[in-house]
């Protein structure tokens, strides 16, 4: 509930109790206190005198109680208030992941004589308890002892997690006192963590990746198609940076919550998936303030990342120049410096996986201070890299070869088709953001009608994505003059995807906030093989002066010649 107070017990150690304790009175706050002393034996999940001893107290609060225990049978953990009201926050918990129990299991007393709720078991699930024993009391049968209270109990219920994806909870019949006092708590135990490895192996898992929940937020502005595709792109980098996606949710909102992003209802959803699913990462669709991370990350026990914080870690797996790790380094320090205060030790960012990596990872606990003296000193690097890459630029344009920028979305097939066109060897490969660091090669066409050479430089940019972070438009700006300062532009389009045309738009967005406005523009669909006959006849009529061609297998590539030709020289007579 918020509430909790801080009692220094009779042996010097720091005793909380949790809860909303307004109202106690201060001999009921020291019962409260003395529970700490109790210890249970470690193979018993309750005693008839420790459960009737809570039952006593909590009659006397009028308030039902939840007392937490390891598995030595020591009392960890006092609280005023349902399972729901007092669970422990999953950042204290114990990682151990979805083939193991917390090792905590909780006592909690409840004055309706009911089996526990949906939200106290989920309470249970989300902190992977080892069980939940249910005490329910009887308004019937209190008698005044010497003016104590002695608590009648009615039944108790048990309740443990299983491995079993749409059942997560089983809960017993009403059971006696007596009957739940004569179980083998280790013996119960042990068989369930036994069969919850068992299923663990059985998927097969991979330990060097990230186990990801992708989680989105529908707002008003966007319709169903395109939320559908922002998510998929979001799969898309998360499996790129090399993680594996378990599942996929979203919320519709009219706006995102200030604090959480999604309700309160849906982040103990998706707290509740990463512990079954054993998620050991949290990717959300759209970018997070620092504040907003933290508040998640401490309800959902997990690492929280955002979409900029991915591609920012695929960028520096794919950074192979020392000036492609010279950016990506700038670009991660300047997206974690706002970032480093709140982390804390369990949610340390030094242990691996999506958002850790990079050309010189540095530690969140480094001084603020010394981070912003290495962010001056790598803009100064990058404006000397801006310097060089203008002095090789003149050199070019002294020549009167005109310069064209292949620019597109990421993975249209811009590396592919410039080996296509000069018989190159970039790289290219079917993901995101394959390529990173620029390159430039010379084609050389012969005009059939002509008979005449034309010779041209072609340059490779980085991918664009939509709403491309700032910090990334800011790091690669060397890279992305290459644009500016080109004499047209080849963008490439893939036609195969369904969200083609939102991509045309995402590009010509970006390219219209460049300082300095590109030149002519030759517009070239790719993939032409894998593209179905709606979006090509689309295509055809809304862009006829467009280019269609395959550049894996090889079609159309003399038109495209063809129409470069035009291109430069339409360009050098601008």
């Amino acid at each position: 509930m918020g509430f909790k107070s801080i009692l220094r017990g009779e042996s010097g150690l720091i005793e909380t109790i949790y809860g909303d304790l307004r109202g106690l009175k201060p001999n009921q706050l020291k019962q409260l206190q003395r529970l700490y002393h109790q210890r249970l034996p470690g193979d018993r999940f309750t005693t008839p005198e420790f459960a009737q001893r809570l039952a006593a107290i909590s009659t006397d609060l009028g308030q039902p109680l939840c007392l937490y225990l390891n598995r030595r049978g020591q009392v960890i953990r006092v609280g005023v208030g349902s399972p729901r009201q007092t669970q422990i926050p999953p950042i204290e918990l114990p990682r151990y992941g979805a083939e193991r129990l917390s090792g905590i299991r909780c006592i909690a007393t409840q004055l309706k004589q009911t089996p526990p709720s949906t939200s106290d078991l989920t309470a249970m699930a989300m902190q992977r308890l080892d069980a939940l024993v249910l005490v329910t009391l009887s308004g019937e049968g209190f008698e005044r002892r010497g003016g104590g209270a002695t608590g009648y109990i009615r039944q108790l219920y048990l309740a443990h997690l299983i491995p079993h994806p749409e059942a997560r909870w089983t809960v017993s019949d009403a059971l006696s006192l007596e009957t739940v006092a004569q179980q083998d708590f280790v013996e119960r135990t042990e068989a369930l963590e036994a069969e919850f490895r068992r299923v663990f192996v059985a998927q097969q898992v991979d330990t060097d990746h990230d186990r990801v929940i992708v989680v989105g937020l529908v707002t008003g502005k966007l319709s169903k198609s395109q939320f559908r595709y922002s998510l998929m792109e979001v799969e898309r980098l998360v499996e790129t940076a090399g993680g594996e996606v378990l599942e996929t949710l979203s919320q519709r909102r009219d706006r995102p919550h200030p604090q959480t992003v999604l309700g309160a209802g849906k982040v103990q959803e998706i707290a509740l998936e990463a512990q079954t699913l054993g998620a050991t990462l949290v990717v959300f669709d759209r970018d997070l303030s620092p504040a907003q991370v933290r508040n998640l990350e401490l309800q959902m026990g997990v690492r929280v990342v955002d979409r900029t914080e991915v591609i920012l870690d695929i960028f520096a797996q794919r950074a192979r120049s020392g000036a492609g790790k010279l950016q990506v380094e700038l670009a991660q320090l300047e997206y974690q410096l706002p970032r480093l205060t709140g982390r804390g030790q369990a949610m340390s960012r030094l242990g691996g996986g999506i958002g850790t990596r990079g050309p010189g990872e540095t530690k969140l606990e480094t001084e603020r201070r010394a981070i912003q003296r290495r962010i001056s000193r790598l803009q100064r690097e990058v404006n000397q890299l801006q310097a060089h890459r203008d002095r090789l630029r003149q050199r070019r344009q002294r020549t009167d070869i005109p310069s064209i920028a292949v620019v597109g979305y990421t993975n249209a097939g811009k590396s592919t088709l410039l080996n296509a066109l000069t018989n190159s060897e970039i790289y290219a490969a079917d993901q995101l953001f394959a390529t990173l660091d620029p390159t430039t090669r010379r084609l050389s066409i012969l005009d059939s009608a002509t008979q005449v050479q034309t010779q041209m430089v072609l340059t490779d940019t980085v991918g664009f994505i939509r709403d491309l972070p700032e910090s990334l438009v800011d790091a690669f700006r060397a890279t992305l003059e290459e644009v500016t300062e080109a004499d047209a532009l080849l963008h490439v389009v893939d036609l195969s995807h369904p969200a083609w045309l939102d991509q045309i738009r995402s590009v010509m967005t970006i390219l219209g906030e460049m300082p300095i406005t590109p030149g002519p523009i030759l517009l070239a669909f790719n993939k032409l093989d894998q593209a179905d006959s709606t979006a090509l006849a689309l295509a055809k009529e809304e862009f006829p002066q467009a280019v269609f061609v395959s550049a894996q297998d090889r079609i159309g590539l003399e038109t495209l010649r063809a129409k470069l030709i035009e291109l430069s020289s339409y360009a050098l007579c601008q």
